[in-house]
């Protein structure tokens, strides 16, 4: 198991790696000049060759591209990711650090929607197979999957807020601004691990220990949820690690249909002001967060399920 831990941890560094790369190399494939777009957000007046080659000089774009780099990936280790264009007093940590703790807030509150929906609803389909409940549960599945999620924010922004009057379209401060952007982000992952926890208890099911544990007469809520629905959350484990950072990154629309002041927020009017620090910056912690979540209930996964447990 400790080995199996090393390899885990060793394989992620150069994936990060890698990440950080790819990250620098695309936001440096944009086309525009970044020292004109941060004169141009400064609205200076007069933009100069000499003025173009001052600002270069001091955000360093004038050394060569390894150089910049290695001295942007030694700055994100130590927390600075460098300054915004928008507003050069303003560093990128200072920012993305006030908008995380909303995008949090919401990633939260959807990742509990999902736990609390999903699992009664995935166990009664399996137990209530070709049911009126499971009929109804699959066809209502089929369309939120195909729902995009700002049409989905729309629809109940329209029908329950402009319509009904119950919950507010925008903004955040009270529980009440939080209903609407979580279960919109939380809908379509509802739909996925419905499904999920459906056909793994179905498989389940079928299995021999379910048969013996029928024939030594234990009680069947007992062989439904202490037996099948546990052996077939293990499966789960790890799509569901997986859901946070999706959660996380999911809210960039959903946060601009209600106008949550998150990271989705700031990355959008980051790319309309063209902010290429900022957006490096969000490209390069929603791919560490996946791997990150990844890594850790991949381990756990293999920590609870003894079938996939290594021993040294």
């Amino acid at each position: 198991m400790k080995r199996y831990v090393i390899q885990r941890l060793l394989m992620a560094v150069p994936l990060l790696m890698a990440i950080s790369f790819v990250c620098f190399v695309f936001i440096n494939m944009i086309p525009s000049n970044p020292a004109e777009v941060a004169l141009r957000v400064q609205q200076t007046p007069i933009i100069t060759e000499e003025t173009v080659a001052e600002m270069e000089e001091m955000l360093g774009l004038n050394k060569p591209f390894l150089v910049r780099y290695f001295h942007w990936v030694l700055g994100c280790l130590k927390g600075d990711f460098g300054i915004s264009y928008v507003n050069p007093a303003r560093t990128v940590a200072g920012e993305l650090a006030r908008s995380l703790p909303a995008t949090l807030q919401l990633a939260a509150a959807s990742f509990v929607i999902v736990t609390v929906l999903s699992i009664p609803i995935g166990f009664l389909c399996a137990v209530y197979k070709d049911g009126w409940f499971d009929k109804l549960m699959r066809g209502i599945i089929f369309i939120t999957t195909a729902m995009p999620a700002y049409w989905a924010g729309l629809l109940l922004m329209w029908g329950i807020s402009v319509k009904l009057g119950l919950l507010p379209t925008n903004g955040n401060g009270t529980w009440k601004h939080m209903i609407l952007p979580s279960f919109t982000v939380a809908l379509s992952y509802i739909s996925t691990y419905i499904r999920l926890i459906r056909n793994n208890m179905l498989e389940n099911m079928k299995q021999d220990y379910v048969l013996y544990a029928n024939v030594r007469g234990l009680p069947q809520r007992s062989i439904l949820v202490k037996h099948i629905l546990k052996n077939s959350m293990h499966t789960c484990i790890v799509a569901m690690g997986m859901s946070i950072p999706q959660l996380i990154a999911g809210t960039i629309v959903v946060e601009n249909v209600f106008s949550w002041p998150g990271l989705g927020t700031l990355c959008i009017s980051s790319i309309f002001n063209r902010d290429l620090p900022i957006i490096q910056a969000y490209v390069l912690l929603i791919g560490v967060l996946f791997v990150v979540f990844n890594l850790v209930f991949d381990i756990l996964q293999t920590v609870s399920d003894p079938r996939l447990r290594k021993e040294d």
